[in-house]
């Protein structure tokens, strides 16, 4: 085993808690369109970028739903509720990156769109532990697809066999294993079933833990 010189981080679910922000602002803009948010959309789309996410969205409601216009209510609702609460920090999320920083080289890698990873993280005093960003709005294809892995680890002059991912959903595990990573689940909303588990490094139950590791 080649010595870890780099973690690559997710952002929604792992360092901030954006995840149950989004569970609230979908079941909203669903039932704006009266349709019953009974099909398990979100957590099939945890973890992609907006391209993915709206043919995810054909899919599971039919070619007619009205994927743009959902998704674009969704993010209206969820910037209304940043604006007015904020985006809470996960637990020990500072605190593991204080503790990386001199350790190992950091990254990210979010399928958000990089005008929001910077405002949400800056916002949350964590965006100065990054040395890359790599963004949904970088790439083609996002998680599962490897490639925003493989950006972040190029982004960073490293092959991946020598960086490790912390996600929390399985699109997040499968990419950054597919890219050839080892992987850190912290999980969220989603726990790792049999299928997911190989493809996982290491479980924590929080990222503190991940000092027990590293």
């Amino acid at each position: 085993m080649e010595q870890i010189k780099a973690v690559i981080f997710d952002m929604d679910g792992v360092l901030l808690d954006t995840e149950s922000m989004c569970d609230k602002t979908w079941a909203a803009a669903l039932a704006e369109k009266g349709v019953r948010n009974d099909l398990g959309a979100i957590d099939k789309c945890r973890g992609t970028n907006l391209s993915d996410t709206l043919r995810i969205l054909k899919d599971l409601y039919g070619k007619d739903f009205p994927a743009e216009q959902f998704m674009k209510r969704s993010g209206e609702l969820f910037h209304e509720m940043e604006a007015s609460f904020g985006i809470p920090v996960m637990p020990f999320a500072a605190q593991i990156l204080k503790y990386l920083k001199p350790r190992y080289r950091l990254a990210l890698a979010s399928s958000t769109k990089k005008t929001s990873v910077c405002r949400q993280l800056g916002n949350a005093g964590l965006l100065e532990y990054f040395e890359t960003l790599t963004t949904g709005d970088m790439v083609v294809h996002g998680k599962p697809d490897p490639e925003i892995y493989a950006l972040a680890c190029k982004s960073l002059g490293l092959e991946p066999e020598v960086c490790v991912a912390v996600e929390d959903s399985p699109n997040g595990i499968k990419s950054a294993s597919s890219c050839g990573m080892r992987t850190i689940m912290v999980p969220d909303k989603v726990q790792p079933d049999k299928e997911l588990l190989p493809l996982i490094w290491k479980v924590c139950g929080n990222l503190g833990e991940i000092e027990r590791i590293l």
